[in-house]
């Protein structure tokens, strides 16, 4: 090995280290789940869905990644809780934790009855929050952590509809800082990755309007929408030991969308 891929090894890789990515088998989890394996972690990726998880693990591990799945719902308490012990099982404790899975329900807000409220909740905000309750008090025992959520422009102002949804990503943006107050001192940093609009299944009702998808580009400065792969890099480099002096942070992955 050259000193320069020495160098780049001790900056980014993740070998070593072994991450949990929820909503990884679809969108930007799925991209994030690819990069964090590439760059030498063992992932195990949480979703419901059996068949996209596995059509997931064995892609990373056509790649050379150690991968595995749990398929779990992380809409109740009782599925966090089963989801993060099955996860738990297969590498051992987390390093790194990714929160991507989300469920994107916006009737207009004189509509949203309790039952969409609380469904948003339970997957956008609750979930991320019990999972970092299991996990991040032992990241910190061993000195080392990495917890990853996946906001929304919606968390800093309203369009679309936001309804519960933006509400649920504002209190996620939140939750990191939350987090990184109580465990960075101790190695863990929590930071948040913020999207434009990305073509996805998450924005699937969305990307059938094609002159809103046209306009929303036009939006950026970059000239083009987001796809998942934009945020593989972003997540290699917060999960690794480079980025140790970064947390409580909201980086924008959207293309100059929110600056433009």
């Amino acid at each position: 090995m050259t000193h320069t891929n020495t160098h780049l090894s001790d900056m980014f890789s993740l070998g070593g280290l072994t991450a949990f990515v929820t909503g990884g088998s679809s969108g930007i989890g799925r991209a994030v789940a690819s990069g964090l394996a590439r760059a030498g972690a063992r992932v195990v990726v949480v979703a419901r869905r059996e068949a996209e998880l596995v059509e997931t693990v064995d892609e990373l591990a056509a790649h050379g990644g150690e991968a595995a799945w749990v398929s779990a719902d992380l809409g109740s308490r009782d599925g966090v809780r089963v989801a993060a012990d099955a996860a738990a099982a297969v590498f051992g404790e987390p390093d790194i934790l990714v929160n991507s899975a989300g469920i994107n329900l916006r009737p207009p807000l004189g509509e949203l009855g309790e039952d969409v409220w609380d469904a948003v909740m339970a997957v956008n905000l609750e979930a991320p929050f019990l999972l970092g309750q299991r996990f991040g008090p032992g990241m910190a025992e061993r000195g080392y952590g990495r917890i990853i959520h996946v906001s929304s422009q919606q968390a800093h102002r309203a369009f679309v509809q936001s309804g519960a949804y933006g509400v649920s990503k504002g209190g996620l943006e939140s939750l990191a800082r939350s987090q990184a107050e109580a465990w960075s001192p101790h190695g863990v940093t929590c930071n948040t990755l913020v999207p434009g609009f990305v073509m996805t299944p998450l924005n699937a009702r969305l990307a059938d309007d094609p002159a809103k998808v046209a306009e929303l580009a036009a939006r950026t400065m970059v000239g083009r929408n987001g796809v998942a792969e934009d945020f593989a890099g972003a997540a290699v480099f917060l999960a690794g030991r480079s980025s140790a002096y970064i947390t409580g942070q909201s980086l924008f992955v959207d293309g100059g969308l929110s600056v433009h």
